[in-house]
This record gives C-alpha cells, structure tokens and sequence, in this order.
C-alpha cells in the first residue's frame, strides 16, 4: 500500500474518533464520562442492608448538564454503585453552592449543617420573596445583620490594635523575632551534635527523640546496683581455699549483747586484716596460674635473670698470611 493511502486512512481514522476517545462515546447525548469524587457521604437506597458510601469515593459518572440557574449551568452526575449496580444521581446546586442527591441514596445526617459564626448563609428563592413581601421578616433579617456588622467591627479592630501595639517599630520587632531564633538555633545546634555523638558511640542507626521530663523521672526510678568490676574477681581469685577473714572481736551468739573493744584490740584486729590482705596481693603476683591467665608470659619479680654476653663475629673467619 502506497504512503498517501496509509495517510488517507490514519486521518479517516482519527477523524471519526472523539478526542477523548471512550469517555466521549455518548457525547452524540451530550454526556461524557468523567471521574467524579463523593463531596459527602451518603447512604445507598438500593442495597439491600444499609450501605454507606465514604466522602471521597471515586466512581465514573456521566456529566450531563441539565438545567440552567441565570447563566450558570446545573450539571447531573450519574454513576452506578459497584456494590449493588444501582444507579445514584448527584445534581450540582448553583443557588446554595452545593450538591444535592436526586435519585438512588440520600445525604448522611452528622449535624454538621448548624449555622456557625463567620458562616454567610445563601437564602432561597422563597426567603427571599418572604423577606420582600413581609415587613416584620426584612426588620428582623436587618437587625441580624446589624448585630453581624457590629460584632465583626469590633473584632477587626481589636486585631488592628494588637497589629499597632506588636509592631509600632518593625526594627524592634525584627529584632526581638531574630535574637530568639539565635538562641534556638545554638540550643538545636548542640542537641543535634549530642545526639550525632551519641549514635556514634553507640553505633545507632536510628534517628534519636529529644530527651523530655518523663523520661528523666523514668530514668531515676531504674537503680542498676553497685557493680565491683574486675576488683571483685581478682578477690574471689586471691582467696584462699580454706579460711578467710578473722572473725570480729566481741561478736556474740544471737541474742546476746556484743562487749565493747578496746582500743588495743581495735589496732590488733585492724593489723591482722592488713596482714590478710598483703598475703592475698602477695599470692596475686607469684603464683604461676594465675598469672598464666594474663596477657603476656608470666613474670617472677623475685628472680633476676641474667643476660648472656653477645658474642661479636666478624663475616669471614680468616687467618692473616702476612709474615
């Protein structure tokens, strides 16, 4: 098939399609498929339980317009429930600037339709025509809004004051706002490089909260006890097998009263636990097995060992020749 042939056929081709392809397969009807999102949530009447479907929910509906409200045209969203496969029908409302339910759910009631303060209420045809043809109504509808007026007077210029009293002098003001953001930033700056300190120490890989109050009074309740170390290892090493410390002076049997010491017995008691005590540092150095567990080779303080003489020898032995 020649060029110009395959041309005639890709721009018959493209000209019988919509350009928006299969969302514009009706639009001979004058509908087209668009996505359409849930702007509240609402209950589906065709389901046989009660379902609820969630503000949000997306489905793909058919955009119609319908209607007219003055130049402002009044669209139709229909869409069919995956559920159940029946169909809901969701119609804009240019005269309250909302989206009403016509057929197949209705609106989920959460109370949130009161009127709230600062909210401006979009009146309908009806009040309108009420306001115009009952006096006492427009009387009543001009003293709210009196009411209105003057309470958001008084607000704003509240808010003028306050603007006038913080910001009378913008250097100052400036100031104030840059000197305390010095400080913060020195004080993160140093937690930041604690905590980078502290994740190298400990080799973290996760990223660490700043330290609060509840954790400093969770901290005091923990007590980790009092741990010797390597002290009290090499004391339960040093002890002998068989005896250990004198018994103290003037202990008696349970129950009766123990005799006060003197002050020569105190010192003799005192000497002879020194005495005990030099004996058990004495057999920590000399004693071969327990120095073989030590890094090193073991050590005998009490002997000296002599060194031998090196012996200097020269590369070649020779005798001279020479006469």
């Amino acid at each position: 098939m020649s060029l110009p042939s395959l041309l005639f056929l890709a721009r018959t081709y493209y000209k019988s399609r919509h350009a928006l392809g299969s969302r514009a397969r009706k639009a001979g009807q004058g509908i087209l498929t668009v996505r359409f999102e849930m702007p509240y949530a609402i209950w589906c009447s065709h389901c046989p339980k009660p379902t609820i479907v969630g503000q949000g929910v997306r489905f793909n509906a058919e955009k119609k317009k319908v209607g007219n409200y003055h130049s402002t045209p009044i669209f139709s969203f229909r869409m069919k429930h995956n559920i159940c496969g029946g169909w809901i029908e969701i119609r804009t409302d240019p005269t309250n600037t909302a989206y009403v339910v016509v057929e197949g759910a209705k609106k989920r009631d959460t109370g949130d339709d009161v009127v709230k303060d600062g909210d401006y209420v979009i009146q309908s045809q009806e009040e309108k025509e009420k306001m115009q043809n009952d006096a006492f109504a427009a009387l009543e509808g001009r003293v709210e809004e009196k009411k209105q007026v003057s309470s958001d007077k008084s607000r704003i210029e509240d808010l003028y004051r306050e603007k006038e009293r913080d910001w009378d002098d913008p250097y100052q003001a400036g100031k104030r706002l840059r000197k305390t953001f010095r400080v913060e930033r020195k004080v993160r700056e140093q937690e930041g490089k604690r905590t980078e300190d502290l994740k190298e120490r400990m080799s973290l890989g996760i990223d660490l909260l700043a330290e609060s109050e509840e954790d400093r009074r969770r901290a005091g309740f923990v007590d980790f006890g009092v741990a010797e170390g390597e002290t009290a290892i090499v004391n339960a090493r040093t002890k002998p097998l068989f005896g250990g410390l004198p018994a103290v002076v003037g202990a008696g049997a349970q129950g009766k009263p123990q005799r006060r010491i003197s002050a020569s017995e105190a010192t003799q008691e005192q000497r002879k636990r020194l005495q005990l005590e030099l004996g058990h540092n004495t057999r920590a150095v000399l004693d071969p097995f327990l120095n073989a567990t030590r890094p090193g080779p073991p050590t005998l303080p009490l002997i000296k060992r002599k060194e031998k003489p090196v012996q200097s020898r020269s590369l070649v032995d020779y005798e001279s020749d020479s006469t």
